[in-house]
């Protein structure tokens, strides 16, 4: 079934008599537990895409449904709520507390969410469970990396939101990442979306969207994806 549909959203921004838009009428459909890639130039509206999708903006025109819930007009509060029950982030950059240990950064997130799990069992799960009381500058960048989908899982979101997650990671542990996150789409049942500039990452992906000057200019299904291992890297 579809848990994200898009009908006709667009967003401008204004600056002044300026006007940018940045999604322009876009109509998408995404299924439940896939794991999906989003590629296109800089510029072309896929970071917007995702903060719609997020809760972290809202469309100046179109509807977008999540898990048969409209939360294009929802209030401040309310998108706050969305945020903490249904969706969980990755970024590039960590945004760890650096005065606080692993497991402190990890178990915070329970603070604000309706239905969490186990901290101790989701870093078991992204293989850190040994540096549980480590602080973040005692981690490598892709122990950093790990802890955050930690910390996203945690949450027990509906959907994943991943804004170039290996971009500032090494091959090697990219591929560590990666390997993660394929698993929760295809193990876990998590809905995985994935911005990225990375063709080797599409070729893993269950449905690969592509925009193009703030509109969606194909969202297709692959009918063969590779795992992790068969990319050559």
């Amino acid at each position: 079934m579809a848990i994200v549909e898009f009908k006709d959203v667009s967003r401008v921004y204004t600056n002044g008599e300026h006007q940018q838009r940045a999604l322009d009428h876009v109509d998408l459909k995404l299924e439940e537990g896939r794991f999906i890639v989003v590629l296109g130039p800089s510029g072309a509206g896929k970071s917007t895409l995702l903060n719609l999708l997020g809760g972290l903006d809202s469309p100046t025109e179109g509807t977008i449904t999540v898990d048969g819930r409209d939360i294009s007009r929802l209030t401040p509060n309310e998108l706050a709520a969305y945020r903490a029950s249904n969706v969980g982030f990755v970024f590039q950059s960590y945004n760890l507390i650096p005065t606080l240990t692993v497991i402190e950064n990890v178990a915070l997130v329970k603070e604000i969410s309706p239905n969490p799990l186990s901290s101790h069992d989701m870093l078991k799960a992204v293989g850190l469970y040994d540096h549980i009381h480590n602080f973040p500058s005692e981690l490598s960048g892709g122990e950093q990396q790990r802890v955050s989908i930690a910390r996203a899982l945690v949450k027990n979101p509906k959907i994943l939101l991943c804004d170039e997650p290996t971009g500032a990671l090494d091959s090697e542990t990219g591929v560590v990442v990666l390997r993660l996150l394929l698993s929760m789409a295809r193990d876990m049942g998590k809905t995985i979306i994935i911005v990225t500039h990375n063709q080797n990452i599409a070729r893993m992906a269950d449905v690969i969207v592509r925009v193009k000057n703030g509109r969606v200019i194909s969202c297709e299904e692959q009918q063969n994806p590779l795992s992790v291992e068969e990319v050559d890297w």
